[in-house]
């Protein structure tokens, strides 16, 4: 299976990595508009205040920019690492034992502003970009990743589980992914606890030894992981918080 969490606007910083290989990453296919990228942004970074107006960050935030220049030769990290902040805090992928670190490295994916999606396992440096940016030189995110992943996930023979945010979502369309929207027993949608939820639906996930081939084995999971998901259509399922 493979599971589209959301990214994080904060990163960690470092890394015992080798710097980027964009060959190491999951869905090489991909490569072309990640060396596009990864291209665009080191080059943006050489014109600091360029790069605080394109990132939407303020000139305390300057740090995000060097981080951006070096994004070929700093440390590397796996994903589920380098991501920080409440979803990632709840997954705690540190604590998971052996086997289910590895699970998490296989089964988990980031949907990611410059990388469009990468495995949990997959060594990343640290950056900064969002994914409703436009960057100067190539314009909207979604207008570069739109053709390149859609076919990608499309043509992944995996039962997906889309947990992706909305300027993420519109990246790419994955039809025949199931949608999980976090909501309460009411029916609200959820946005405090929304990061934390979809945090902890990923560690259940990891900790499962057997995956899910559909919605039924998703909410059965679930329920053996102490939360509850309940179907509102063949490819949508509400995650209830209370």
């Amino acid at each position: 299976m493979l599971v589209l969490l959301p990214p994080s606007e904060t990163k960690a910083i470092g890394g015992e990595g080798a710097p980027l290989d964009l060959d190491a990453l999951s869905f090489p296919e991909l490569n072309p508009v990640r060396d596009k990228l990864v291209s665009a942004l080191a080059d943006l970074a050489k014109d600091v205040p360029a790069s605080l107006k394109a990132l939407e960050i303020s000139e305390r935030q300057v740090d995000e920019v060097h981080r951006n220049a070096a994004l070929r030769t700093s440390e590397t990290t796996p994903a589920l690492l380098r991501y920080t902040g409440v979803l990632y805090d709840n997954l705690d992928f540190p604590s998971l034992k052996k086997a289910e670190k590895e699970r998490a490295f296989e089964r988990l994916a980031v949907a990611s502003a410059l990388f469009g999606a990468i495995r949990g396992g997959d060594p990343v440096p640290a950056y900064r970009l969002s994914g409703g940016s436009t960057l100067p030189s190539h314009g909207s995110l979604r207008t570069l990743w739109k053709p390149a992943l859609e076919p990608v996930l499309k043509d992944a023979d995996e039962f997906i589980v889309d947990l992706r945010s909305g300027a993420y979502s519109s990246l790419a369309k994955v039809p025949h992914a199931v949608v999980v929207r976090v909501v309460t027993s009411e029916g609200k949608v959820v946005s405090h606890f929304n990061k934390a939820h979809k945090g902890l639906l990923a560690r259940a996930i990891a900790s499962a030894k057997t995956e899910p081939t559909d919605l039924k084995g998703l909410v059965k999971l679930a329920q053996k992981g102490g939360l509850k998901i309940v179907p509102t259509g063949d490819k949508t399922a509400d995650l209830i918080t209370d």
